[in-house]
C-alpha cells in the first residue's frame, strides 16, 4: 500500500506550530530534519532541532487531499511563504524506518519501552515491546514521556483506565503491564486501533481486559479510575465534560499534548471539574493532571 508525504521547509522556531497544525489536519507522523542531517522522527526528550531551517515531512494516507492541507496551512500561517514538495512513498519503505532512531527508554524505576527486536535492558523490569507502525507514540516525544512518567510513578494496580487517543497503544499497554485491571483504548483512527491491537498481542495483553474502540464506541455510563488523553489542546478543551463523565469521583485525569502557552486555557476549562491540578513541564510541552472533584457539576 502506498502513502503520500508533504515536505515543508520552515523556520525552526515555527516547528511546533506547524507540527500541531499538520497533526490536526490528519498527518499520521511527523519527521524533522536538517538539509544535511539525519531525520528525527520524534525528538529526544527535552531537545529541539538546532538548525535554523527545518525540513518537516508529514505522512498522510492516499485519501487525504494535500491541496486542501496546503490551503489550510496558508490560511493558518499567512505570513509564511510555503515551500513544499509532494511525494508518494511505499508503506514498506516508511514502516520500519523509525527503528534506526528509536532506542530502549526507561520511565521511573521499573518501566522500559523497547522497540521490537532489541534485547531487554532489564529482564526483571516491566518491559513493553513496541512497534508503533503507522500510529503515533514511541515514548520519545515529551507528550508521551510525560504520560508514561505519571503511570510509572503512581499506583495503577487493580485500577481501570481509559487511554483516549491511544495511537500506538503505548499508554494503555503500559497501564496493563503495571497492573491495571482493565483498560479502554479509544481512537478515531482505525490504523491506531490496529497498531494498538498488534502491540497488545505482542505484549501478551488479554483481549478480554483491553477493550479497543472508536470514540463513538465507549459503553454508556462507563466510569474509570484513570483517564489519560495525550492529544491536542483544543480537543482537550472541547472534551472536558465528556472526560469528566468518564472518570469516577476522585479519579485521576492526565492530560498531555499541551504547549506551555496553552496551560491557562486548559486549567480554566478543567477547573470547574477537577481539584489539585498539577502542571509538569518537559521542554515546550506540559502535562496537566488532577482529580475529578466529588462534587463536580456535570450537565
Amino acid at each position: 500500500m502506498s502513502w503520500q508525504q508533504l515536505h515543508l521547509l520552515i523556520p525552526s522556531e515555527q516547528t511546533e506550530l506547524f507540527e500541531n497544525a499538520l497533526l490536526g489536519l490528519g498527518a499520521l507522523s511527523i519527521t524533522l530534519q536538517d538539509a544535511q542531517d539525519e531525520p528525527i522522527f520524534e525528538p529526544e526528550l527535552g531537545t529541539t532541532p538546532l538548525w535554523s531551517q527545518t525540513k518537516l515531512t508529514a505522512l498522510f494516507d492516499l485519501e487525504t487531499d494535500l491541496k486542501k492541507v496546503i490551503a489550510e496551512l496558508a490560511e493558518q500561517f499567512p505570513d509564511s511563504a510555503l515551500v513544499y514538495e509532494l511525494e508518494h512513498i511505499a508503506d514498506q519503505v516508511w514502516e520500519r524506518a523509525w527503528l534506526k532512531y528509536f532506542k530502549p527508554l526507561q520511565f521511573g524505576e521499573r518501566l522500559w519501552i523497547c522497540p521490537s527486536g532489541y534485547d531487554l535492558p532489564d529482564p526483571k523490569a516491566v518491559n513493553i515491546m513496541l512497534d508503533p507502525g503507522l500510529a503515533f507514540g514511541t515514548g520519545t516525544h515529551p507528550t508521551t514521556a510525560l504520560c508514561l512518567e505519571w503511570l510509572a510513578t503512581h499506583e495503577v494496580h487493580n485500577k481501570t483506565m481509559m487511554d483516549y487517543g491511544c495511537g500506538s497503544g503505548i499508554l494503555a499497554i503500559a497501564a496493563m503491564k503495571l497492573g491495571a485491571r482493565e483498560c479502554w483504548a479509544i481512537d478515531h483512527d482505525p490504523q491506531a486501533l490496529q497498531a494498538t491491537s498488534d502491540n497488545a498481542q505482542r505484549n501478551q495483553i488479554s483481549k478480554r481486559l483491553l477493550h479497543l474502540g472508536h470514540t463513538t464506541d465507549v459503553p454508556p455510563g462507563l466510569e474509570v479510575d484513570i483517564l489519560v488523553a495525550n492529544i491536542l489542546a483544543q480537543p482537550l478543551i472541547d472534551l472536558v465534560e465528556v472526560f469528566a463523565h468518564y472518570v469516577k469521583p476522585n479519579g485521576h485525569i492526565i492530560l498531555s499534548g499541551i504547549l506551555v502557552e496553552q496551560a491557562e486555557l486548559i486549567k480554566t476549562a478543567y477547573a470547574p471539574f477537577c481539584s489539585m491540578l498539577t502542571v509538569v513541564q518537559n521542554g515546550d510541552w506540559l502535562r496537566i493532571d488532577g482529580k475529578i472533584a466529588a462534587n463536580a457539576k456535570l450537565t
